[in-house]
């Protein structure tokens, strides 16, 4: 497991490559949800989600033979596109495979930035391309199975430890659970008494899996959310998770999307559904905390279109 000398290494090495995103009282969220609410807007993070700064910490720490071999990386869209534009500001070839499933814009934006962009049918197929590639010679960039990378995703918690006043419970998304265990090694080292919770959606719910099956297995794959759709997580995630968060809850396809839509309405920020979802998690969390609650949310990217999540409130008639 990493430590938060590793995120504090991190957080040197990825120094201006990255923005440091502002940590801001959410007073509409506040009035909603009827308690303090902080967010970490990572939606204004350099490619639109945190995953620029896991891909920033890789790709600065390579030797020179791994910078010239290119890299590949696979992606259910932000990190296949936080890989392919920072591999394009230090001048690192990429390819970047994706599902079908992923968010054209996100295909589009990682071709922009000079990656070549291979697509698989699904994101098991995606995940079986990206081994076969690094097999071929390709330096990996792992979504969430390298410390470096979980490493670089903490950076989010200790500027959140650093930046947020007082809190009592933090809910982060999870996917592969680079991002939950970067921020939970953060927070336990700055912030000892703060709960730490995982959100899923039902459809993507790798960590709960391996939580109730005490470690990583292979989960079928059906949420709309791409982002959140890891097909298992690591044994390096889930030993931080099993070790550090409170517990991983799940909520629905619909309720991520209405979270989407009630973030714009009331807390002035367009996230994607893999942001949307700590809303409702933050209704369940507030129920199983009692009174007292000051929460923090961290809204961990924003690379959905406003007719992807049209599209999607149509599909669930969500208003």
């Amino acid at each position: 497991m990493i430590d938060i000398s590793d995120i504090e290494e991190a957080s040197r090495r990825i120094a201006g490559q990255v923005l440091r995103t502002p940590t801001v009282a959410a007073p509409g969220l506040s009035a909603l949800l009827g308690v303090p609410v902080t967010a970490k807007l990572e939606l204004l993070q350099r490619t639109g989600s945190f995953k620029a700064r896991g891909a920033a910490a890789k790709l600065l720490a390579l030797d020179e033979a791994d910078r010239a071999a290119g890299v590949v990386a696979v992606s259910g869209g932000n990190h296949g596109i936080a890989v392919a534009v920072m591999a394009e500001v230090l001048d690192v070839k990429a390819t970047v495979v994706m599902p079908r499933s992923a968010p054209a814009r996100a295909v589009e934006i990682a071709e922009a930035a000079g990656a070549t962009v291979r697509l698989a049918d699904t994101m098991d197929a995606a995940f079986a391309l990206m081994t076969r590639l690094q097999g071929e010679g390709l330096t990996l960039v792992h979504p969430f199975d390298d410390p470096v990378v979980v490493a670089g995703q903490g950076t989010v918690g200790l500027e959140f430890a650093e930046d947020a006043g007082e809190l009592t419970d933090v809910l982060v998304s999870v996917g592969g659970g680079a991002l939950v265990s970067g921020v939970a090694v953060a927070l336990r080292a700055r912030r000892p008494q703060v709960r730490i919770w995982g959100v899923e959606t039902d459809g993507a719910r790798s960590m709960s899996a391996a939580l109730a099956a005490g470690g990583p297995v292979p989960v079928a794959l059906s949420s709309i959310v791409s982002t959140l759709s890891a097909p298992a997580v690591s044994q390096l995630t889930y030993d931080h998770v099993s070790a550090l968060v409170t517990d991983v809850v799940v909520v629905s396809d619909a309720e991520a999307v209405q979270g989407t839509l009630d973030l714009a309405n009331h807390a002035k920020v367009w996230t994607e559904p893999a942001a949307g979802c700590l809303l409702p998690a933050a209704r369940q969390v507030l129920d199983r905390v009692g009174d007292g609650a000051k929460l923090g949310l961290v809204l961990c990217g924003g690379n959905a279109t406003t007719t992807d999540v049209m599209s999607w409130a149509d599909r669930f008639h969500l208003r």
